[in-house]
């Protein structure tokens, strides 16, 4: 667990202009920068970068955040690994506090280990004709062959010994190339196969995948969990295709390594494979990040329906209203290399574009076999269907696929709620835009914009300060968190606390409001003018309350501080 002060203390020393242009080129714009967003397609620039308030916004898809929220959206780095890269690229290492099972400690020399492997591989593959004309009767090219650093690992034992000059070493069996036998006898994991090298998103060789050449088992061998490799969070080929899956919009999920090679031969460079393993919730955030529309492309055999089916369930919680995701099934004698070998690239993605929906999808398989003119056969889709859409949080699509589920099984939506006890979706209000000149911010999302702009404005705000609605009881949890803290955080890292959170959307659309505001914009005076218009809104209040008991019950009915207080009121009336 890397500890909050760390976080922070990070933030402050980066510069989020900085950061944003080692991926993307900013022009200077008034006090901002911007760039074409690149997280969505289009063709004049929305994408706004703050120097000053050290915030990302986009005003066409919405995208926002820190510079860590910015590594994580566009190199799909989970949380960890973004602090990671941003604290290494300026020099400074991540400390950890105690309770770290979950992140074990790389040693600094087996990324090295597996490079001086990944060398060794293709070195032995320039020298074997057989697994050349293995790789050319599978239609791969040199230009490919290199691209994915594809390599060769002889049939002997103990290849890796002429590799490296010390073939006990233990961090040999640390990154999984050679297994320790009984009686203290090695010997290389990897045996006459052609390898694969399995590359993280900043560029490191992590993993191998073996496959054999001619008959064997198993067909594929993949490197074992290890400090560096954790085949549920990595895809292979994501590295070489996340430029073209961010331009394209589209990532194309297969099941192979030869899958996704086959396909880049044929100029289908979008497409990454999971490592012998289903899809897993990582997977499906970590490409929801970079892309707007997911297809999982599986073989049309059972093998392929059970994959597709558990992608599907894994996907549920992670949906989000504007992106897609869908579902291809090829022929049942077909996998993505055999079909694009046969048919060609434009047939290929023809079927890419006409994939199922994820709508489509579920309505289709829940309702399979069912005879939905009769009540038994109803009940049974509405059981079947009930894991699946009270997994969804994604506000349009469960309020669509719930009345899609709710006419199928023939009641209201409103009974399908109550029966599988879900909260109604709220009716969402309706944003009104005023082309000639622009409302005022309420006083609530006003005084949110000075805590978030000036953070140590909060301390002179009473410990008990109120207000109604969401964006008041966003300033009290921000508040919360300001005292807890000292009212020492900077602005990116008061922002960076309440990512996940149920207030980070109004928090975002607060910030991302602070772009309009022009220099001359005094913060302090601000903030000072909603100070003393609360606290003569708190005076007036407790001057009509005081009165109302006066009325009731007269002068004795006032407690000694009352009176005091009442008399004070009176002579500021």
């Amino acid at each position: 667990m890397i500890p909050k002060s760390f976080i922070q203390d990070l933030l402050n020393r980066l510069d989020i202009v900085d950061v944003v242009e080692r991926y993307v080129p900013l022009k200077k714009a008034g006090a901002n920068y911007v760039a074409c967003c690149p997280f969505h397609n289009e063709k004049s620039p929305s994408f706004t970068v703050s120097q000053s308030k050290q915030f990302y916004h986009c005003f066409g898809c919405g995208a926002h955040g820190t510079a860590i929220g910015f590594v994580m959206e566009h190199g799909g780095f989970g949380f960890t690994e973004a602090i990671e890269e941003l604290a290494r690229s300026i020099g400074l290492n991540v400390p950890r506090e105690h309770n770290t099972e979950s992140h074990p400690k790389v040693s600094p020399n087996l990324v090295d280990v597996m490079q001086v492997a990944t060398r060794y591989y293709r070195s032995q593959l320039k020298q074997s004709t057989r697994a050349i004309a293995y790789l050319k009767q599978r239609g791969m090219s040199g230009e490919i062959a290199a691209k994915f650093g594809i390599g060769y690992a002889p049939e002997a034992w103990q290849n890796l010994a002429a590799a490296f000059a010390d073939y006990q070493s233990d961090s040999l069996t640390e990154t999984g190339l050679v297994i320790a036998g009984e009686e203290g006898k090695r010997y290389d994991r990897f045996r006459d196969r052609i390898m694969f090298p399995i590359i993280n998103v900043r560029g490191q060789v992590i993993g191998f995948g073996g496959r054999v050449l001619d008959k064997g088992e198993p067909k594929y061998l993949n490197s074992p969990e290890t400090p560096l490799f954790e085949k549920g969070r990595e895809l292979y080929g994501l590295f070489q295709a996340q430029k073209n899956i961010r331009a394209s919009g589209l990532v194309l999920v297969v099941e192979g390594y030869m899958d996704v090679v086959a396909l880049a031969q044929h100029q289908v460079d979008y497409a990454v494979a999971t490592l012998g393993t289903a899809t897993t919730p990582v997977h499906v955030q970590k490409l929801l990040r970079i892309s707007e529309h997911i297809v999982f492309c599986f073989d049309g055999d059972r093998a392929g329906q059970r994959a597709a089916w558990r992608a599907l369930e894994n996907s549920l919680p992670f949906l989000q209203d504007g992106k897609q995701i869908s579902f291809l099934f090829l022929p049942t004698e077909h996998d993505p290399d055999s079909f694009i070998r046969e048919y060609g690239k434009e047939i290929f993605e023809q079927r890419v574009q006409e994939a199922m929906p994820l709508s489509a999808y579920i309505l289709r398989e829940t309702s399979a076999e069912l005879d939905l003119k009769t009540q038994e056969g109803r009940n049974l889709l509405l059981q079947r269907a009930k894991p699946l859409l009270t997994a969804i949080t994604a506000p349009t699509t469960a309020l669509l696929l719930r009345k899609e589920v709710a006419v199928l099984a023939g009641v209201s939506q409103a009974e399908l709620e109550a029966l599988y006890e879900i909260k109604p979706i709220a009716r969402p209000k309706l944003k009104v835009f005023q082309k000639a000149g622009r409302a005022a911010p309420s006083s609530n999302r006003l005084l949110l914009q000075c805590l978030i702009a000036e953070p140590n404005l909060g301390a002179k705000l009473q410990a008990d300060w109120q207000g109604e609605g969401v964006e008041a009881e966003a300033a009290i949890e921000v508040l919360h968190v300001l005292r807890e803290s000292g009212f020492e955080l900077s602005s990116a890292a008061l922002m960076q606390m309440f990512q996940g959170t149920a207030h980070q959307n109004i928090l975002a659309l607060a910030e991302a409001d602070m772009l309009t505001w022009g220099d001359e914009f005094d913060v302090k005076a601000e903030f000072a003018g909603l100070l003393n218009r609360h606290n003569e809104d708190q005076r007036r209040r407790q001057f009509q309350i005081l009165q109302m008991k006066l009325a009731q019950g007269g002068l004795s009915s006032l407690s000694d501080p009352e009176r005091e207080q009442y008399r004070l009121l009176l002579q500021r009336s």
